[in-house]
């Protein structure tokens, strides 16, 4: 195509048709059964190894090959054969872990079902969308958490907090607490591998509280515990003031509706000198800054479809996943952290860790 215009939308129809076929391939965890074949195997022994429909398969095979992401081969007598080679396969497969790109294919998909039309009435309304539009993101979401969190958070996450002091107190006994702790994975995770230490999480979501108080029962873990609350009224909240020595949330402040008083929340329930790990989204403040970001468009598009949305329930301040670094030190700072540490992540592109510690006086 001579015109770069024409090719680019080319490219974008092309690419959004993919990433739905991916999010597919995910779900029908058609990607690890075929990571799990020895070489390139035929449409007939992956639908019989998957328990998929042929024709179906056939279809989405088309998809894969033409997207360059499955090679096609042929045997001596002409029958095609299909290949996911080890570079996409260390991707898109369950094994992957903290470097998993396969479960994210599902959230535009997801996030489209769940908010479409009620979006398209907010452009002209300015209203934000409650969770009930998206009953179904807050699984995958719990997915997310567990393919980010059960490899890399006690093992990777954890040691390289503070050089490794947070680690050893939780050995030792402290009152930890995760605020958005959706289904409780994070406190679980950390229950089990620190029974010294007692931890709480918190959410706004009813039902996720419910399915984490069974889970925490399921498991006896005696050292968890789960609260229903509104981030924002944490910091009237005496029953939490200065009682943790150390929280975290992770990618859970940028939703909140009154993200300003969710940060004096945990301020709050700090005790002088207690720590708060805030991991939330790598990016600028500014859109100049983020037009080279490596996954700036997927970003601002998540954050269309649900944190955007959701942050402007009851006029709240709806920051967006993109609200940035410069922001998130900013609101930091006003909520009274003095002392603000912006960190890298190791392997994982979409956030940044901000450490932070509350003034031992």
């Amino acid at each position: 195509m001579s015109n770069p215009a024409d090719q680019k939308l080319t490219d974008i129809l092309n690419y959004g048709a993919l990433n739905l076929a991916l999010s597919i391939g995910y779900q029908t965890r058609l990607f690890d059964v075929m990571d799990g074949l020895e070489g390139p195997a035929t449409l007939e022994t992956i639908a019989e190894e998957a328990q998929l429909d042929a024709r179906y398969l056939t279809e989405w095979l088309g998809i894969m090959v033409c997207g360059e992401i499955v090679e096609l081969s042929q045997t001596e007598d002409g029958r095609e054969l299909f290949f996911l080679p080890p570079a996409y396969a260390d991707r898109l497969t369950r094994r992957s872990g903290s470097a998993n790109l396969g479960v994210y294919t599902q959230e535009i998909p997801l996030l489209t079902t769940c908010s479409w039309d009620a979006l398209l009435k907010r452009f002209h309304s300015g209203d934000g969308i409650s969770y009930d539009h998206y009953p179904r993101f807050q699984a995958f979401m719990a997915q997310l958490a567990d393919a980010k969190h059960q490899q890399v958070l006690v093992d990777q996450f954890l040691p390289a907090v503070d050089n490794g002091a947070i680690l050893d107190q939780m050995r030792n006994g402290i009152q930890v607490c995760d605020l958005g702790c959706a289904e409780g994975l994070v406190i679980l995770l950390l229950a089990a591998a620190f029974p010294r230490s007692r931890f709480t999480g918190m959410d706004l979501d009813g039902e996720v509280i419910r399915k984490a108080r069974n889970r925490a029962r399921i498991q006896k873990l005696d050292n968890a515990e789960f609260f229903r609350t509104d981030a924002a009224t944490l910091a009237e909240n005496d029953a939490f003031a200065g009682k943790f020595d150390y929280i975290t949330a992770f990618d859970a402040i940028h939703d909140q509706t009154r993200p300003d008083l969710a940060l004096k929340g945990v301020l709050a329930m700090l005790r002088p000198g207690g720590c708060f790990s805030m991991v939330d989204i790598a990016a600028s403040s500014r859109l100049a800054d983020n037009q080279n970001h490596p996954l700036g468009a997927f970003m601002y598009t998540v954050s269309l479809l649900h944190c955007l949305p959701v942050g402007r329930v009851d006029q709240g301040m709806g920051l967006g996943m993109m609200w940035g670094r410069e922001k998130a030190v900013q609101m930091l700072k006003e909520a009274g952290f003095s002392d603000v540490d912006v960190l890298e992540i190791p392997n994982d592109p979409f956030n940044d860790h901000f450490f932070c510690r509350k003034s031992p006086r």
